[in-house]
């Protein structure tokens, strides 16, 4: 099972849908987002996908009861755990208490965002993925991340 992951979208609609366009043609089983997509209208690339979703708000997603609404609930309120063939997966949005969290051995992998800069490491034997900024805004590149569940093995996707 593969898993596309993204963050930081920020409003940015073209690299969103740039980002769904590679989800869509490596066949990924299902998309997370780790929050910041900041209005509701920016969902609507997500609609596009072939494969089913799930997020959690950044601190930039003030329209909270939009983002929710348009998201069909899929968008709440982190922190937020997903169980994908007997994975258990974590979303956060910002990188708050994550070496408790990864001593904790309870998550296969967590996924966060926030800090705009990719990363994937492994932590107390939980893999730990930061996909970047879909967005580009900050650091002028725009990433996402792939992760494959039977094997664990985690890649960064310059867009």
């Amino acid at each position: 099972m593969t898993i596309g992951i993204i963050s930081d979208t920020h409003d940015n609609v073209p690299m969103i849908r740039k980002a769904v366009q590679i989800f869509n043609e490596r066949k990924v089983d299902f998309v997370i987002h780790a929050g910041d997509l900041v209005a509701p209208f920016s969902i609507i690339p997500l609609d596009d996908l072939k494969c089913d979703y799930a997020g959690v708000f950044g601190n930039n997603d003030g329209e909270r009861f939009g983002l929710s609404k348009r998201s069909h609930g899929k968008i709440n309120s982190p922190p937020k755990t997903v169980e994908l063939e007997n994975r258990k997966i974590l979303i956060l949005h910002e990188p708050i208490e994550i070496i408790a969290l990864t001593k904790s051995q309870v998550y296969d992998t967590i996924v966060y965002g926030h800090t705009h800069i990719p990363a994937i490491e492994k932590q107390n034997n939980t893999l730990v993925i930061n996909p970047g900024e879909c967005g580009g805004w900050l650091s002028g590149r725009s990433s996402i991340a792939l992760l494959n569940l039977d094997t664990m093995d985690a890649q960064i996707i310059e867009l």
